[in-house]
């Protein structure tokens, strides 16, 4: 849901909230979990709030950056153009830029970037050991806190991550790149898209107007807004518009997806260049990203010992450096149901061209069947109804599928009989699922339960018989 100027209503959470104590989580512990839980099952992004004092430390490296990045000569060298070698991936450290996104940048990699400089006529960005440092701690707060949510237990991928600190000869694997886009002296190949918003205006792109990072978890901070997330229905949102100086935006990653067998969606962003063009020094940022050492393997034996379904394409280990060299197209990646059963219409090139043609596809299909049209609804209705009594007890839940729960319906001790008594669920009101309800208690339920709902609330309803559905998904296959 959009704020009343538009943005979206991004969870924010307190950074010092998300910090775990010994014994029962804390209210407020519990409730910055679910309001980031839910953020990044809308937007796939949140808002986390630093304290005073090291939002003065996010504004002074702003501050280092944009002088860093105007000394910088206007043609790089061949050697500093970014040839984005997937191989390199956990080896980048100093300055390099990719002519194609008109960004340059200057990753700062712990064991392997020097602390002082080289050369004494060209000064690194100062306090990027201190950022590092802070931006680090926030995303393994964020990371562990999806793992409280997930019901994991503490610290579950301490095993995949880096050592705190590093020991001797240790390289890091995350990365603070600080980075700078669309800076006017800088003559990269400057290749943008236009697109035109729902309000008329044209906003300016790049080429490649779309990223899905292959970290944990990102943190972002930027000294202008332009940083766009694209929402579960399509949709893409400006997230750091209305960002105060003490706060930075957070979304997961590739990684995170794989470790929670999908269960978790990774943002796909873009960066918007319009306006900056005008701007001395265009637009800086340090982008904190969370990486999983080389060596080890993304698994999701944690995801099933917590009792998560996991599918069979998440079934065997992925090694990590395997995993960083692969592509991911993104059409294959936001098509599954995360832990709020939301998910990406996305298509590969970031365009809504493909979702066009598949509405326009969708037209020629029969209708739902009257009981599938219902089943659905109320899937989504009842999933709403019990999360919102299940996040005031601070109960987590996990919805099982239809096969999951045909199996469930013959033992004694279930997930779904569980979740009932853990609730608290009032004797008598129906809390199967609701493909298990007949249409007509499937019609009362959403009387019931969703305010202005009839049963004349779709037309489909009376269009189609039940008996047409296999017919339907033929027509559209």
């Amino acid at each position: 849901m959009a704020g009343d100027d538009g943005l979206p209503s991004l969870g924010r959470v307190k950074l010092t909230d998300l910090i775990p104590s010994e014994g029962l989580p804390s209210d407020s512990y519990k409730l910055s979990v679910s309001t980031l839980s839910q953020s990044f099952a809308q937007y796939s992004a949140a808002v986390i709030q630093f304290p005073a004092g090291d939002g003065a430390l996010l504004r002074s490296s702003l501050d280092s950056a944009r002088l860093y990045f105007q000394q910088r000569e206007a043609y790089p060298s061949a050697d500093m153009i970014h040839t984005n070698d997937s191989r390199e991936w956990c080896k980048t450290s100093g300055y390099y830029a990719d002519l194609q996104l008109w960004q340059e940048t200057y990753d700062y990699r712990p064991g392997l970037t020097p602390i002082e400089p080289s050369n004494a006529m060209e000064l690194p960005p100062g306090g990027l050991p201190d950022i590092f440092g802070l931006l680090g701690k926030a995303a393994r707060g964020i990371l562990d806190a999806m793992s409280y949510y997930l019901n994991l237990r503490s610290s579950p991928f301490t095993e995949i991550l880096d050592n705190v600190p590093l020991r001797s000869r240790e390289v890091s694997s995350s990365v603070l790149s600080v980075c700078c886009h669309a800076r006017p002296s800088f003559h990269g190949a400057q290749h943008h898209n236009l697109t035109t918003q729902d309000d008329g205006q044209l906003m300016m792109f790049h080429d490649h107007d779309h990223q899905v990072d292959k970290s944990l978890i990102s943190v972002v901070k930027s000294d202008k807004a332009g940083l766009h997330v694209r929402d579960f229905h399509g949709r893409w949102f400006l997230v750091d518009g209305d960002l105060g100086p003490q706060e930075a935006v957070v979304y997961p990653g590739l990684a995170l997806y794989q470790a929670t067998a999908g269960y978790v969606n990774p943002a796909l962003h873009r960066t918007e260049i319009n306006n900056i063009s005008g701007n001395m020094y265009g637009r800086c940022s340090l982008v904190f990203k969370l990486m999983p050492k080389s060596m080890t393997s993304l698994s999701c034996s944690e995801m099933r010992a917590a009792g998560h379904g996991v599918e069979a394409q998440f079934q065997i280990p992925v090694p990590v450096d395997d995993f960083m060299q692969r592509s991911h197209p993104t059409d294959q990646l936001f098509n599954r149901n995360t832990f709020q059963s939301f998910s990406f219409p996305t298509a590969q090139d970031g365009s809504m061209k493909p979702l066009m043609r598949r509405r326009k596809n969708n037209t020629r299909c029969k209708p739902l069947p009257p009981s599938k049209r219902l089943r659905l609804e109320a899937q989504r209705v009842l999933k709403e109804r019990v999360q919102d009594i299940a996040d005031k007890k601070g109960i987590k839940l996990r919805f099982c599928n239809l096969k999951e729960c045909e199996n469930h319906i013959h033992a004694l001790d279930s997930p779904c009989a569980n979740i009932r008594m853990e609730i608290g669920w009032p004797h008598g009101v129906p809390f199967v699922h609701p493909h298990d309800l007949p249409n007509k208690a499937k019609i009362g339920f959403l009387e019931a339960y969703e305010p202005g709902w009839t049963a004349t609330h779709d037309m489909d309803l009376s269009l189609t018989e039940p008996g047409q559905a296999s017919q339907q998904s033929a027509n559209c296959n």
